[in-house]
C-alpha cells in the first residue's frame, strides 16, 4: 500500500513533444495582416472601405484612358481618328516631341549626347560626395566635373574651362599656403582665381584655340531648354546655396554685430519675398543696374536669384540645427582648445548638419520644383516647353493630360529619389538616437 500511494504521488513527465498545430486562422497569413493593419477597428475598416472605393473609382476612369492611349500619330487630330470616339490618351505628342520635352527645341540635334553625357556624369561625380564610403580619390571626379559639365552643355573652346580650373586650383593653393588655413577662406579664394583666370582666358584662348583646336560647338545659353535647364538649375543652386546657407547661419550667430545683423537683413528680407518677385528683377530689373555694354546672361542671373532664395532658407534649417545642440558641445571645443574654425568643422557642424537633413532636404524638394517658374520671365524650361511652343502649336493644341502628367512623372521620380536618399542617410548616421 506504502508502494503504491508513493507511486501515485509522482509528477508525470512526458518523454515525447506534442505535435504541432496550425495557428488559428484569424493569426496567420492574409487574414491576420488584413484584421491587423485594415479592420483593427470599426473606424479603420470604414475608411479601408472608403480608401477602396475611392481606388476604384480612379482606376476605372484612368486604365481605360491609359490602355487604350495612342503612341504612333503625327498629331492630335490623327490620334482621335484613330481612336474613333474611344477613350484613350494621346501620348503621341510624347513619341514626337520627346526632345523638345527633354532639350529645348533650340538645341542641336546631333548634339543632344552632350547633356546626356554630362547627365551621367553628373552620377559619377556626386557619388563620392553622397555615399562616404567610396574612395576619396573619386572626389577628383567631383573636383572636375563642373568644368567639364558647363564645356559639354555650351561647348566652345575646351581651354575656358581648363583656365578656370586652372584659376582655381592656383587661387586655393596660394591662399591656403601664403595668406590663411581656413578652409572656407581658401575656397573663397579659389574662386576669384577662377573668375580671374576665366577673364584672362579670353585673350590667351583664341591662341591656344589655334595651335591645339579642342572644341565643341558653342550654344548660347537661350538655346538650352526642356527639363535639361530645369536640371541644371536645380543642381547648381542647390549645390551653391547649401555652403553659402552654412555661412549665412553662422554668420548669423556670430558676436560681430555688423556681420549679425547683415546675415539677419538678407534672411528675412529674401525670405518674406516670393521667389517669381526676385526672378521678375533677375530678367527686368537688374539690367538697369548693369552697364549699357555689359552682357550678363539671363540663366547666370537666374541662377543667382534662386541661390540667394534657397540660402536664406537653408540658413535657417541650419540654424535650427546649431540651436538644437547642448551648450556643451560648444564649451567640449573650447575645452580641448579649437579655435572657431576647428571647433565649427570638428564638433559643431557636423552634428548640426545630422540634425537638419531632413530640414534641407525639404528645401531641395521645393527647389527643383521651384526651377519651373522661370517659364514666367519666357525660359523654356520643361513647363514652358508645354505652355509655348508644344500647345501653341496647331498639331498637339488641346493635349494637357498627357504632357502635364509626364512633367509631373519627371519631377516626382528626381523629388523622390532625393527623398529616399536623404532617409538612407539618415539610417547611416543614425540621427535618431545617436
Amino acid at each position: 500500500m506504502s508502494d503504491t500511494n508513493a507511486n501515485s504521488t509522482v509528477a508525470f513527465v512526458r518523454h515525447d513533444t506534442i505535435p504541432e498545430r496550425e495557428p488559428p486562422l484569424g493569426e496567420r497569413g492574409l487574414i491576420k495582416w488584413l484584421r491587423e493593419n485594415l479592420f483593427s477597428s470599426v473606424t479603420n475598416g470604414v475608411l479601408t472601405v472608403l480608401s477602396l472605393w475611392a481606388i476604384y473609382l480612379i482606376l476605372a476612369a484612368s486604365l481605360p484612358w491609359l490602355l487604350n492611349g495612342i503612341w504612333d500619330a503625327p498629331s492630335i487630330r490623327d490620334c482621335r481618328t484613330i481612336l474613333d470616339g474611344a477613350r484613350g490618351g494621346c501620348f503621341a505628342v510624347l513619341t514626337e516631341r520627346w526632345n523638345q520635352l527633354l532639350f529645348g527645341f533650340q538645341y542641336p540635334s546631333d548634339q543632344y549626347w552632350r547633356p546626356t553625357l554630362a547627365f551621367i556624369l553628373l552620377f559619377v561625380a556626386f557619388a563620392p560626395v553622397m555615399f562616404y564610403k567610396l574612395p576619396r580619390k573619386l572626389l577628383i571626379m567631383t573636383a572636375v566635373y563642373p568644368f567639364l559639365g558647363y564645356w559639354l552643355i555650351w561647348g566652345g573652346s575646351i581651354w575656358v574651362p581648363v583656365f578656370a580650373a586652372g584659376g582655381f586650383v592656383a587661387g586655393y593653393m596660394v591662399y591656403r599656403q601664403f595668406i590663411t588655413r581656413s578652409f572656407a577662406i581658401a575656397f573663397f579664394g579659389a574662386i576669384v582665381g577662377a573668375f580671374v583666370f576665366w577673364w584672362i582666358a579670353d585673350f590667351i584662348t583664341p591662341v591656344l584655340a589655334n595651335l591645339i583646336p579642342i572644341e565643341l560647338e558653342f550654344v548660347k545659353s537661350r538655346q538650352v531648354g526642356g527639363f535639361m535647364l530645369n536640371m541644371i538649375l536645380g543642381v547648381v543652386c542647390l549645390s551653391l546655396a547649401l555652403p553659402l546657407g552654412i555661412i549665412l547661419a553662422l554668420g548669423r550667430q556670430s558676436s560681430m554685430p555688423i556681420i549679425k545683423w547683415i546675415c539677419v537683413v538678407f534672411i528675412e528680407f529674401v525670405r518674406g519675398v516670393p521667389l517669381i518677385t526676385l526672378l521678375f528683377v533677375a530678367n527686368v530689373v537688374l539690367a538697369y543696374f548693369l552697364p549699357p555694354e555689359a552682357n550678363f546672361d539671363l540663366v547666370v542671373r537666374v541662377i543667382i536669384m534662386i541661390t540667394l532664395f534657397a540660402a536664406a532658407y537653408i540658413a535657417e534649417v541650419i540654424r535650427g540645427g546649431l540651436a538644437a545642440l547642448p551648450t556643451g558641445q560648444y564649451e567640449a571645443a573650447d575645452s580641448l582648445g579649437l579655435d572657431y574654425p576647428q571647433s565649427m568643422r570638428l564638433i559643431i557642424l557636423p552634428q548640426a548638419l545630422k540634425i537638419s537633413i531632413p530640414g534641407i532636404v525639404n528645401v531641395a524638394v521645393g527647389l527643383f520644383k521651384d526651377t519651373t517658374l522661370v517659364s514666367v520671365i519666357s525660359m523654356f524650361d520643361l513647363v514652358g516647353m508645354i505652355r509655348g511652343p508644344i500647345l501653341s502649336s496647331t498639331d498637339w493644341n488641346g493635349v494637357y493630360w498627357e504632357l502635364f502628367g509626364f512633367a509631373a512623372l519627371l519631377f516626382f521620380i528626381m523629388c523622390y529619389g532625393i527623398s529616399q536618399y536623404s532617409q538612407w542617410l539618415e539610417r547611416q548616421l543614425a540621427t535618431d538616437h545617436r
